[in-house]
């Protein structure tokens, strides 16, 4: 493999595994802080005993994910070169904020949340995990705004001298932050995050209520909470990832039409074109591709809001694309996209010939065609899981158990964790051949210095460690999810100041 596969291998690879983590840190940061509120307004044992059951369980992923994310950072310097020399300018005041605010609020405040527990008084230990749960999700809105520019590049523009992308002052900041695409893509990705957090609280609770059950325990009723509650933020956050899905599946019709075209495998422009649950054929270039089980003008409304709507085809937009350098017309590109038309066209028309275009130009549509359909498919099993652990639990009953229902809540936090995983591999691999959408090529990105021996034995190693702290992870998780709830007292504020710190976990 060349260096520039084995790169883009490396950083799907850790991309991937970094994003495991992120979603349930983002909600269930948020989900314990409305624990401890819970407890803070009611004072009861049962709502303390979730916030440091649950509390300890996000910790562990926390650390998971900061260790993972520094391995980011490395690679666009040393796999990369070419794109963080063209993107840097851009990048540096979105990733600043994040650092400056994002970061200082969760170390900050999740260290006093951590610690403070017999140190603080109990308002300003709850504002701790406030603040520190609300540190995540900016950090979420920073992320997803520079990784937004990457799939429609606003607010900026071409630097001749530099030959860089820059932004066009404040106003392009806030450009790149308000970026339409960022718009429908933030509150997806936060639903489906709320949606894996909410799936793990049920996972382990409706685990360990048959569990309490059969023993006879008197955690019986705070776990029997603890599922209902889990299902509940299920549901309500999987009607929210169907709604912003369609919002962003519009918004990326809009600005990245190949990426739906592939999505459905649609080779001809087609009016009231339908969706299709699986498909047959190749590549466009000999045949078009074969849906099974169409449904006539569902991809039409996906796209663009209307069954009757026509949805170019992948052999018109890829045509466009090799002809002028992009595959939209020029009112409908940004003004960096406009300005690196004539080089992006050069660039094209030097490394690939005419009838290579189709399948040059536009994204695997086997990757982007099944990763669409099992993002949805995860995402809607787990909200039936949500819905059935809601009605196993209403009217104050308890699940039967069984190996159906311990399936289900191992599915519970799984599916969605992968449904969102899914989603990114649509969204990263739907973009090819483009690492900045219409304007830098992923070929022209990677480090020129770099080999292929380099990248992979790197490739290697990073796996090799990241397999380790899966097993360290998973471990952790499932100790303490077996020991189950915590014993806990109401604590106690210290008024020694010379007292060490305790962990309180």
């Amino acid at each position: 493999m060349s260096a520039e596969t084995l790169a883009r291998w490396q950083f799907g690879i850790t991309t991937v595994y970094h994003f495991l983590f992120v979603p349930i840190t983002i909600a269930l940061s948020m989900l314990v802080a409305i624990l401890q509120t819970l407890w803070y307004r009611s004072g009861e044992e049962k709502f303390l005993q979730l916030t440091k059951f649950y509390g300890k369980l996000f910790l562990i992923n926390f650390a998971m994910g900061v260790v993972t994310g520094i391995v980011q950072e490395f690679q666009f310097g040393l796999n990369w070169s070419e794109y963080s020399r063209f993107v840097g300018d851009i990048f540096g005041a979105p990733l600043a904020m994040e650092a400056l605010i994002a970061f200082f609020l969760e170390s900050v405040f999740l260290g006093m949340w951590i610690f403070g527990w017999d140190r603080l008084p109990k308002k300003v230990h709850l504002t701790s995990i406030w603040l520190g749960a609300s540190g995540t999700l900016i950090s979420a809105i920073f992320i997803l705004a520079a990784n937004s520019w990457m799939q429609n590049p606003t607010g900026s523009d071409f630097n001749a001298e530099n030959l860089r992308a820059q932004t066009d002052g404040l106003a392009g900041i806030v450009g790149v932050v308000l970026n339409p695409v960022n718009l429908a893509t933030l509150p997806h990705v936060i639903s489906g995050a709320w949606l894996t957090a909410g799936g793990v609280i049920l996972g382990v609770a409706g685990w360990s209520l048959v569990k309490a059950v059969k023993a006879g325990s008197a955690d019986v009723d705070t776990w029997r909470w603890a599922t209902k509650f889990g299902a509940w933020v299920m549901i309500v956050a999987g009607v929210a990832v169907v709604i912003t899905g369609d919002f962003q599946g519009k918004a990326v019709t809009s600005e990245q039409p190949i990426k739906m075209a592939a999505a459905e495998g649609l080779c001809k422009s087609e009016k009231a074109a339908g969706f299709s649950l699986v498909y047959f054929g190749g590549d466009c270039t000999k045949a078009d591709t074969v849906g099974l089980i169409t449904v006539p003008g569902v991809f039409s409304f996906l796209g663009k809001g209307d069954v009757n709507s026509e949805m170019q085809g992948l052999r018109d937009l890829t045509k466009t694309a090799y002809d002028t350098g992009y595959v939209r017309d020029e009112a409908g590109s940004t003004k960096l996209q406009k300005s690196q038309a004539g080089a992006v066209k050069e660039f094209f028309q030097k490394n690939y010939k005419a009838d290579e275009a189709l399948t040059e130009l536009a994204p695997s549509i086997g990757v982007t065609f099944w990763s669409f359909r099992i993002m949805m498919l995860f995402g809607f099993i787990a909200i039936a899981i949500g819905a059935w652990a809601l009605l196993a639990t209403s009217k104050g009953k308890n699940p039967k158990g069984g190996s159906l229902w311990t399936a289900a809540m191992i599915a519970a936090p799984l599916l969605p964790l992968f449904a969102n995983s899914f989603g990114w591999i649509f969204a990263e691999m739907g973009r090819q051949p483009f690492i900045v959408y219409g304007v830098l090529p992923t070929a022209a990105a990677v480090s020129p210095g770099v080999s292929a021996l380099e990248v992979g034995l790197t490739m290697v190693l990073f796996t090799l460690i990241y397999g380790a702290l899966a097993v360290v992870e998973v471990g952790l998780l499932l100790h303490f999810i077996k020991k189950g709830l915590p014993e806990v007292e109401e604590p106690k504020v210290l008024t020694d100041d010379d007292a060490p710190l305790s962990f309180a976990y």
